[in-house]
Order: structure tokens, then sequence, then C-alpha cells
């Protein structure tokens, strides 16, 4: 308390004192002379009157002053919060925080909260950014009950995502009774402060992320489903082949020869399957991550095309690049986009090597929003593909033939891997297909801000 705020009480008592006491004891004396005067009061009875009046005068004075003082002080406690305050204490917690008002009314919210729920805005009920029923349930049960309240909800667009949160409510300000000690009033202050049911000032909604939490638990679950599932096919070759050579063919040198080289490809197989399911799974655990490190196309697409001339070379096919002089610059992850044209061309040559050629062909255009795009093209010239396999070929597992793709080496996720990788780069793959004539994936990513080219080549 300042020297100023400590003389202003006094300045209060003496200002009462001798301005309304003066008045009233000014009339007080008027009257006793008038009684005194008109034989109607004897003096010494009127010197007492007045002495008692004067005395009322002045105790009334004084508690007049310690009420207005205690108010003074009551008040002072309950003053609202600095401006900015709560944002400024929100800003520094690590998970998103919304704080309400108890109608549900956003007051403030931190930079996590703004990434979940890019709709909030200040003044505008919080159901209207996260559209969730249990957001309305939990505010009107904390401001009724003073309960924390706990709910799950999770987001389908544009990714799946699962989040956990808490809603508590505060009591910001207590305005204590007025009572002759405050000693009292700080007692009432702090019986109301934990008095329980009380209706909160402040309505704090904190969330947690359960994505990776979800994902690793759907990652464990599909693992041993498909593991289980395309693992037990080379298993059991394994062991019959095994079995046949401790028994019928175990002094068979030919057949001993010919059973290790099918038993060793089933061995590669599985690991293959193995690999692949690893990435896949890494892929998705990063699914709601994009990367922005600077990926020139054109280097990655000439790279892929170099080290995938032995396997075409092996089946009598051309491998024909068509990429622009200039770099072609997408955010993302190279190893990945690497692995996404590899499968791409890797494909294209075990199931299109009738055509005798794959043409890799890489453009700039614009996609939805007329937004800049990379677009590479895999082209094949071999049997294609029918139309009603086309919405399924990005599927864990799916085969158009499954003995033609086992035969092959393929694990069935080739394609997945593809579809999950452009979709963590906001990618999409399109596949294009006439019986006869061949087929053609084309992966489209968004451009990066360090092309150089200003115009645009068109699809």
């Amino acid at each position: 308390m300042t020297a100023t705020e400590q003389r202003e009480p006094r300045g209060d008592f003496r200002l009462d004192r001798f301005g309304g006491t003066r008045l009233v004891l000014g009339a007080a004396a008027i009257v006793l002379v008038a009684f005194v005067v008109l034989g109607a009061l004897s003096p010494l009875p009127g010197v007492i009157g007045f002495a008692v009046i004067t005395a009322a005068a002045l105790i009334g004075g004084g508690a007049r002053q310690r009420f207005q003082a205690l108010g003074a002080a009551a008040t002072r406690s309950a003053a609202p919060l600095p401006p900015g305050l709560i944002d400024a204490v929100i800003a520094g917690l690590p998970d998103p925080v919304i704080a309400l008002d108890r109608d549900g009314i956003v007051v403030a919210f931190n930079a996590g909260a703004r990434a979940v729920a890019p709709a909030l805005r200040v003044g505008e009920p919080a159901a209207f950014a996260l559209r969730v029923p249990e957001v309305v349930e939990a505010v009107r049960a904390t401001t009724t009950t003073g309960a924390v309240q706990r709910f799950e909800f999770s987001e389908r667009v544009p990714l799946d995502r699962w989040y956990e949160a808490h809603v508590i409510g505060l009591r910001l300000q207590v305005l204590p009774t007025v009572t002759s000690r405050p000693a009292d009033a700080a007692r009432e202050t702090d019986a109301a402060e934990n008095r329980p049911g009380g209706r909160p000032d402040l309505v704090l909604m904190t969330i947690r992320d359960l994505t990776p939490l979800r994902r690793v638990e759907e990652m464990r679950a599909d693992f041993v489903a498909n593991a289980s599932h395309e693992l037990r096919t080379p298993l059991a070759s394994l062991s019959g082949f095994i079995e046949t050579l401790q028994g019928a063919a175990r002094d068979d040198a030919a057949a001993r020869e010919r059973f290790l080289a099918i038993m060793k490809q089933q061995a590669f197989r599985m690991a293959r399957l193995i690999d692949d399911l690893l990435s896949l799974s890494r892929i998705e655990l990063n699914a709601h991550v994009r990367p922005e490190n600077p990926v020139d196309l054109s280097a990655v697409v000439r790279q892929v095309g170099d080290a995938m001339q032995m396997l075409a070379h092996d089946r009598s096919v051309e491998i024909v690049v068509k990429a622009p002089g200039d770099p072609v610059i997408v955010p993302g992850d190279r190893d990945e986009l690497v692995r996404v044209f590899e499968n791409l061309v890797e494909n294209a040559l075990k199931y299109g090597a009738a055509g005798k050629r794959v043409e890799i062909g890489i453009a700039r255009g614009a996609g939805d929003g007329a937004t800049p795009e990379a677009i590479v093209s895999v082209k094949d010239f071999g049997p294609g593909i029918s139309p009603e396999h086309l919405p399924r070929l990005t599927e864990r597992f799916y085969r158009v033939d499954v003995a033609q793709s086992r035969a092959e080496g393929g694990t069935g996720l080739g394609l997945a891997i593809v579809k999950h990788i452009l979709a963590r780069h906001h990618g999409r793959l399109l596949i294009d297909s006439t019986l006869g004539e061949g087929a053609t994936f084309t992966a489209r990513l968004p451009l990066g801000r360090d092309n150089t080219q200003s115009g645009q080549d068109s699809n």
C-alpha cells in the first residue's frame, strides 16, 4: 500500500467528522437552545442531551469510516485480473488450452489449441470450432457441480486424429462478507473459495493428443493380423521341405539342391514382407507430420531410373526418363520419395514387361484450386489392369493375380506404401489403365516455394 493510499481513510474520516457530523451537532444545538428559551427544557438536561448527541455522532462517524475502509479493501481483493494475464499464462503451457466463461464462450487460447481447432475465435462458443457435443455437456457439468470433466473425441478429416480433454472450473474473485473485524472477513473469504458446488468464474479445457498412442495400437493389431496371414504360406512351405529333406530326400542330392533353392526364395520373401510391414508401420506412425525438407524430384527420378537399369536389363525392358533440366522442388522426405518411385517403377517392370518399355515423366501442373503441383508419371505398355481392380489396388495385400505376384516376389504392400507416403506429403496417387494398352501411375505433389521457374508446364 502506498503512502497516498494510507492517508485516504483518514482523509475520508476528517471529511465525515467535520462535514456531516458538524451539521448534525449544529442542528441539535439549535433545537436544544430553542427548548431552553421556550422553557420546555431546563439548561442542565439540555447540556447533558447535547453531550449525548455529540458522542453518538462521533461514534457513528468512526464506524462509518471503518466500514468504508473494509469495503475498499474488499474491492481491491476482488479486482479483475490484469488484461492479458490469462493469455500470458496459458501461452506458456505445452498442451493445447482453451479458457472459457461459464457459458462456454472462448475467452483465450494458446497456439496449441489453434493447431487442434483452427476455427477458434475469442467471443464465440467453443462448440463452433470443435463441433463436439461433449464440449457443451462438459462445460455445463463443470459450471454446475464444479467437478472436473474428462471426455475423448476424434476427427476424421483430413486425417484420423484422437484427443482427450479435461475441463476444470476456477474461482478467480470472491467478495468477502463485511464484518466488524478484518480477521472475520478473511475467514469468510477462505470459506467462500473452498465452498463446494460454487459456480466458477473461468473454465479451462486442456487437450491431449492421443493420436500417436492410437496409431501404435492399430499398427500392432494390423501387424499381428497381416503377418500371421502372409507368413503362414512361406512358413508352411519351409516346414514341408525341411521334413522332406529329413526323410525321403535325405540322400537325394538333386532334390536337395532344388528344395534348398525354393527354401531360400521363401525365406527371402518372408524377410521382404517383414521389411515392408515395418516400413508401412513407420510411415503410418508419422502420417500426421508433414516433412518440410526441400527435395529435387528431377534428381530423385533420375536416381531411381539408374538404380532400376539392372532389373530392366534382366527383363529386356527399356527405361525412358523425361525430366526437365531445372530442379523441381517439393517439401518432403527424400528417402521416402525414392521409395515411392522405386515401387512404381519396379511394379511396371514386373507386370508390364511385355510392353518392353517403361516411361518416367516429370512435369509441373495445376491441382485443385490452381495449386502448383509436381506431376510424376510411370507408364508401362503391358497387358493393363481391369477396371474393377483399380479402386482396390492400394489396399494392403490386394493382388490382381495372386500367383503371378508371389512368383514375382511381391508382398502386396508396395502400392499401400506408396499411397501412405504420398498422403503424408499431402499428395495423391492416380491410376489409369486400359486393357491391352498398359497402365499409368501418376503421383501428384505440391510444389515448394524454392521453384525458380516462373511458368508452369501444362499437364
